[in-house]
């Protein structure tokens, strides 16, 4: 009873964590228009910003602090990395140029890169296959939890007192979360809960990065999995950087009421989504990673149809309506679908297996998304004017059924790289148990 107590707590803390880790990102693409009159930007000079400056930085650090996640303390990882990310976002308010806030960014994003990778490796750790979708749905609450706090509270506090007080006053948090990790979570490889499957003497628990990226190529299922990531978060990145703008040239609304506008939506539809589809994927399809990746290749393709819609709508209040549909049945698929890759990875590769599929997805999503609906936005402004952001955002909502394509896919080949991965274990297993026997005698 005490140990199950300890998981929730730990989940707790940990959802908490990643909400404000992601914060900033959407407090960004709120208060971008107050930015760009501030310091005089371009709509491409916002995109660089939001996009490839930080993603870069964000992907490329991710792998070795996931490495060392593989190998060390997670816990004092998490720790360190959430102290580093929060005092950055507090000093974005002193930014006086587009290169100021340039450099601040790449502090932040360095910070960022240590959060969700040794956070899932440690959940992994604590909760069987089963549980695991349940598990990891609740961790990815955070995201959702992070609308709330980055609409709501930076829209009014942009529309009070500015964007410069609106990060100051986001990243302060971080500070108190740092100290209650290090203070309160565990590393199971300090105690009895790590699991024997493999020891310090199996090849597995200290392999290179090159061997890494070999066994997780060789996988068909993670192929498909890292080949859909990368699809989703450069349409949806775009997307999502863009979407208060539009909002805001489009139908004139203010960041306030912008902001509880979002808030509700990604907000309550994000956590409604994240919880029903772990939920619903450790009840009915526990143990069967194929239906679960059928599901969420329906998913994201209906998301793709519904996003077209939104950008067609004649008001914000029918687009509105579309955006929290899409919110619950987008979101449904992020427990399962991380859940997944914890399951479908070596132990000792799960922290780096997240990690480079961040890489990947950042780098193309985070780091080219934004980029390109700003840039198409400028080449369509002598066209439609005030209206360019429209259309550059319609322009990539049908990517998303890409991504489901990709998961319909991965749902071909689940079953037997999942029976490879398990055999792998248990022949390193074995050959661990013969090594000691061996020394012994």
């Amino acid at each position: 009873m005490k140990e199950a107590r300890y998981k929730k707590y730990l989940l707790g803390v940990l959802l908490v964590i990643l909400a404000f880790n992601y914060v900033d990102r959407l407090a960004l693409g709120l208060v971008l228009q107050s930015i760009k009159a501030d310091l005089h930007l371009s709509d491409t000079q916002l995109g660089f910003l939001g996009g490839i400056a930080f993603a870069l930085f964000y992907s490329v650090m991710g792998i070795p602090i996931a490495r060392r996640a593989d190998k060390g303390n997670r816990v004092l990882i998490i720790a360190v990395t959430t102290l580093l990310w929060s005092a950055a976002v507090a000093l974005c308010g002193l930014a006086g140029t587009f290169w100021h806030l340039l450099l601040i960014r790449v502090g932040v994003a360095v910070g960022e890169a240590g959060s969700i990778p040794p956070a899932q490796s440690l959940i992994a750790d604590y909760f069987q296959r089963a549980e695991r979708p349940r598990a990891v749905g609740i961790y990815m609450l955070g995201a959702s939890l992070s609308t709330v706090i980055g609409y709501f509270g930076a829209g009014w506090l942009n529309e009070l007192y500015g964007w410069r007080t609106t990060f100051a006053v986001l990243g302060l948090p971080g500070l108190g979360l740092a100290a209650l990790a290090w203070f309160t979570l565990r590393e199971p490889r300090d105690s009895a809960l790590e699991m024997p499957l493999e020891t310090p003497d199996s090849p597995s628990s200290d392999v290179s990065l090159k061997e890494v990226c070999v066994v997780l190529w060789s996988n068909h299922t993670f192929r498909h999995l890292l080949f859909c990531f990368s699809v989703v978060s450069f349409f949806g990145y775009g997307i999502l950087q863009w979407q208060p703008a539009f909002f805001i040239r489009s139908y004139g609304l203010q960041t306030g009421e912008l902001g509880l506008w979002f808030a509700i939506i990604y907000g309550l539809g994000g956590v409604l989504g994240t919880y029903w589809g772990g939920e619903l994927a450790s009840r009915y399809a526990a143990n069967d990673e194929g239906l679960q990746l059928k599901a969420m290749a329906l998913g994201y393709s209906s998301f793709g149809v519904i996003s077209l819609m939104v950008y067609l709508s004649p008001n914000h209040y029918l687009a509105f309506a579309l955006m929290a549909i899409a919110s619950v049945g987008g979101s449904a698929a992020t427990g399962p679908l991380f859940a997944t890759i914890q399951t479908l990875v070596p132990k000792r590769m799960r922290a780096t297996a997240i990690a480079l599929i961040y890489l990947c997805a950042n780098l193309i999503g985070m780091g080219l998304g934004p980029l390109v609906a700003g840039t198409l936005s400028d080449l369509l402004q002598p066209i439609a004017g005030e209206e360019s952001l429209r259309y550059a955002l319609l322009a990539l909502s049908p990517g998303y059924v890409w991504g489901g394509w990709h998961l319909l896919r991965a749902s071909k080949t689940i079953c037997g790289d999942l029976q490879a991965v398990e055999l792998d274990c248990e022949n390193g297993h074995h050959g661990a148990e013969t090594s000691a026997k061996t020394s012994v005698a």
